[in-house]
C-alpha cells in the first residue's frame, strides 16, 4: 500500500564497490576529505612478489574493530509489556485471521493459524489472550545501538474529489504504472538484495532514473502513463500518494477505491521538513493539517513545495469491496490493529505489540496489532505507521501522530529471529 524502495540503494552499492576498488590501488577518492593537519601516514611498501630486493613492509598497526551492532530482536517474558493484560484482544482477532489468510502456509506460523481456526470467530478478550500466551512468545525489537524507543506516526485511507473525465474543476490527473518504467527486481538475482529495486527507463542503449514528481507534473495528461481519474484538489492528491490508497468520490456521489500500484524510484522527502527549514511553518505546525493550510494560503508556492518531494506513487482501480485497502501483506487493513513496519526486522504479518501515547498528549497507547504493511519512510527496527481507518476524523488522528514509542514481535514459540 505504501511507498517502497527506490534507486538511491543501487547507488549505495555501486559507491561502497568503488571504495573497495580505490582502496586496493591506494587511491583516495576525490570526493573524500581529510581533517587538518598532517597527513596520515601512507603503506608504501610494495608487494614482495613485485619487488623480491625491498625490504619486508612492517605490519600496519591492527585497526580497533567497530562496535558489533544490537540484536534486533531480544526475548523477554509477558510480564514485561507494559498495558498488556488491560488490552482488548479480542478487537484484534479479525486482524489476526486476516494475517493467517496470508501466512498460514508458512512453516513457522501454520501451527497458530490453524489453532486460531479452531478457535472460532468471535472468541472473548481473555481466550485470545491466553491463546497468544500459549502459542507465542515476545521479543523486544531494539535499534542498532540497543535503544528501545523509536518514531510512531500514522496514516489513513483518505477520501478526495475526482471525476472520470478533466474539466475546470477536475484537472489534476491521477495516474497508473507508466508505460514506459523500467522495474529491476534483484532479489529475482540475488536473494541478499530482496528487498531493493531499480526504477527507471531507456534512453537509446542507457537506462536512466525515471521522471521525477516536477517532471510528471509538467507533462500532466502527455506523461506517458494512463490517467485513471482527474482530482479536484493538488494537495489532497500528493496526501493520497503519501497514503498510498484511498477513495475518490465523483460528481454522482459514488466512491471509486484505488489503491499503491507503483513508485518511480526517487527517494521520498518530507515537505513537512522542507516548510520547516524554509521557515515557513513552526515544527509543532507541521502536521498534514499545518501544510494544508500553508498550501491553500500560498497557492502560487505549491508546485515550488510539492517537487521538493520527487517522489511520485502511481495507482490502480480497485474492485469495490467493504473493509480497509490492501497492504503489502495483500490482505485489508483493520483499523487501529495494522501497523505499517520495516520488514528487515518484523516479518509481515506477525502480531506486534505497541507501547506509545495517544496523538498530541501524553496518555497510553498499548495495544496489540499485525504487520500487515510497509512504507518508503518505514525503515529502521523500531519505527511504525500507526492505521487509523477511513476518513476525516481518521485522517485528524494520522496528521497529528508522531510520537516516540516501542516495539515487540510476537513470534511462535517453536520459531527463533
Amino acid at each position: 500500500m505504501k511507498r517502497r524502495a527506490s534507486l538511491s540503494p543501487l547507488r549505495a552499492l555501486l559507491a561502497v564497490a568503488t571504495l573497495g576498488l580505490l582502496s586496493a590501488c591506494g587511491t583516495r577518492p576525490p570526493s573524500m576529505t581529510t581533517p587538518s593537519g598532517p597527513p596520515p601516514a601512507v603503506r608504501t611498501c610494495p608487494p614482495a612478489q613485485a619487488c623480491p630486493a625491498c625490504p619486508a613492509c612492517p605490519a600496519a598497526p591492527a585497526a580497533a574493530p567497530p562496535p558489533a551492532p544490537a540484536e534486533p530482536l531480544q526475548r523477554i517474558d509477558w510480564s514485561e509489556l507494559p498495558g498488556w493484560r488491560e488490552d482488548d484482544h479480542a478487537g484484534a482477532w479479525p486482524a489476526l485471521r486476516e494475517s493467517c489468510n496470508a501466512i498460514a502456509q508458512q512453516p513457522r506460523w501454520q501451527a497458530m493459524c490453524e489453532a486460531a481456526r479452531a478457535l472460532g470467530g468471535t472468541p472473548p478478550a481473555a481466550s485470545v489472550r491466553r491463546f497468544l500466551e500459549a502459542h507465542l512468545e515476545p521479543w523486544a525489537v531494539l535499534n542498532s545501538d540497543a535503544t528501545r524507543n523509536g518514531l510512531i506516526t500514522g496514516y489513513y485511507e483518505p477520501l478526495i474529489k475526482g471525476s472520470r473525465t478533466p474539466s475546470e474543476h477536475y484537472p489534476w490527473p491521477i495516474h497508473g504504472i507508466p508505460h514506459d518504467m523500467l522495474t529491476v527486481d534483484f532479489g529475482d538475482l540475488y536473494p541478499d538484495l530482496k528487498n531493493l529495486r531499480l526504477r527507471g527507463r531507456i534512453v537509446g542503449n542507457k537506462v536512466v532514473p525515471y521522471w521525477t514528481r516536477a517532471d510528471i507534473e509538467r507533462m500532466q495528461d502527455r506523461a506517458p502513463a494512463p490517467t485513471l481519474l482527474w482530482a479536484a484538489d493538488p494537495i489532497d492528491l500528493f496526501f493520497l500518494q503519501v497514503q498510498g490508497s484511498g477513495r475518490v468520490e465523483l460528481p454522482d456521489g459514488t466512491k471509486v477505491r484505488i489503491g499503491y500500484a507503483d513508485q518511480n524510484g526517487h527517494p521520498y522527502q518530507s515537505i513537512g521538513r522542507w516548510l520547516v527549514a524554509q521557515g515557513e511553518l513552526p515544527i509543532e505546525k507541521a502536521s498534514m493539517e499545518g501544510i494544508k493550510n500553508w498550501a491553500r494560503a500560498n497557492p502560487q508556492r505549491l508546485s515550488e513545495l510539492l517537487n521538493t518531494n520527487p517522489s511520485y506513487v502511481f495507482f490502480r482501480e480497485l474492485p469495490a469491496r467493504g473493509g480497509g485497502p490492501i497492504g503489502a501483506l495483500g490482505v485489508p487493513l483493520t483499523d487501529e490493529r495494522s501497523v505499517a513496519v520495516d520488514p528487515r526486522t518484523i516479518p509481515l504479518g506477525a502480531p506486534v505489540y505497541l507501547s506509545t501515547t495517544w496523538p498530541l498528549s501524553d496518555r497510553p497507547l498499548q495495544r496489540l496489532m499485525f504487520a500487515q504493511d510497509t512504507g518508503g519512510a518505514i525503515k529502521g527496527a523500531v519505527r511504525a505507521d500507526f492505521f487509523w481507518g477511513f476518513g476525516p476524523e481518521a485522517g485528524v488522528q494520522a496528521g497529528r501522530m508522531r510520537q516516540q514509542g516501542q516495539l515487540w514481535v510476537l513470534l511462535p514459540r517453536s520459531s527463533r529471529p
